[in-house]
């Protein structure tokens, strides 16, 4: 007996695996990162009270433009994309997407994300949206990620935009707390993509990318990766001093989760050709920004501020008291 079928069943698939196919050109894993930091500049700038249909607006506004760069980053490394074993099956370098289909996508998401930030929050925040992607795709995919070593280092700022687009849009302007959280990504880029760019680094050979591991080692990749780690933790506590835009909750996480991030690199360092390690260190990467922008949230509620000016007037009175 033949089997009998829906009508509409094939095209649903072919629609259902379209969508899917231009949702995975945005890489949508990247945007989560970039909207946590976002996130958390809107909550510190706001100390803790964001207005909901800002945050909403703003956050949709940054993953459409961080989708548009990853797009836009798709389409022009196609070539090495094909190349590559891990990325061989994405939609462009197989073919399921046409280039000039991407460009019209990431070109209409541009658009939408700047009015929708221009309309909603404000200029600033749109254009400094659009500069996200623009350093993304001119400074690091263009010129940086098949010249340099320093790739990764310099054109990690673009991936430091989105706190400064969540700062703008709560205040319309830049401040130096905004300015701070900013050189928290920055100097966070590098011991988070380079355990990553260990792992896969034969990938990169393949394909003349001189990603740090490939061109110095593993050993002076994990060094390096110690003296960004170091600094991280200093960057971190900008916010608390001088620039009192957090506080002591705050601090208290910077310090501990920077101290484990710092031992987690000192034992990528003992055995740095060790894949399993750098993953650890990829992972607790991730782990540690996420935790971070929670920490600054945290302490940017009214309740937090509340508890600890309660808990300091209890500690002085017991100490006066003594």
């Amino acid at each position: 007996m033949q089997r009998l079928t829906w009508p509409g069943t094939n095209w649903q698939e072919s629609v259902t695996q379209t969508i899917a196919d231009y949702y995975q050109l945005t890489k949508p894993r990247l945007i989560l990162l970039f909207l946590i930091t976002t996130a958390a500049a809107m909550w510190v700038a706001a100390k803790g009270q964001v207005d909901g249909v800002l945050v909403l607006a703003t956050l949709t506004g940054g993953a459409l433009a961080a989708g548009s760069a990853n797009t836009i980053n798709c389409l022009y490394d196609r070539d090495i994309d094909y190349v590559m074993e891990r990325t061989r099956h994405r939609p462009l370098p197989s073919g399921r997407i046409q280039p000039w289909q991407a460009l019209v996508f990431a070109i209409a998401l541009a658009i939408i994300s700047f009015t929708l930030l221009a309309t909603v929050a404000n200029l600033l925040s749109a254009c400094l949206a659009m500069s996200g992607i623009a350093a993304y795709f001119f400074v690091y995919t263009a010129w940086l990620k098949r010249s340099s070593t320093q790739n990764i280092v310099i054109g990690g700022a673009a991936g430091a935009i989105p706190p400064l687009v969540g700062w703008a849009a709560v205040t319309g302007d830049l401040s130096l707390a905004a300015w701070a959280m900013f050189a928290i990504v920055f100097v966070w880029t590098p011991p988070h993509f380079w355990p990553l760019a260990m792992m896969i680094q034969e990938d990169y050979a393949k394909v003349g990318v001189p990603m740090m591991p490939v061109v110095d080692g593993d050993d002076s990749t994990a060094k390096q990766m110690m003296f960004y780690t170091v600094l991280l933790v200093p960057t971190s506590l900008l916010l608390v001093y001088p620039l009192h835009a957090s506080g002591g909750v705050y601090g208290a996480i910077a310090l501990v989760l920077g101290g484990m991030f710092i031992q987690k690199v000192w034992q990528l360092n003992q055995s740095p050709a060790d894949k399993t390690m750098a993953r650890s260190v990829f992972k607790f990467s991730i782990l540690y920004m996420m935790l971070l922008c929670a920490g600054m949230g945290l302490d940017s509620l009214p309740l937090t501020q509340n508890l600890v000016a309660q808990g300091s007037q209890v500690l002085q009175m017991l100490v006066l008291g003594a």
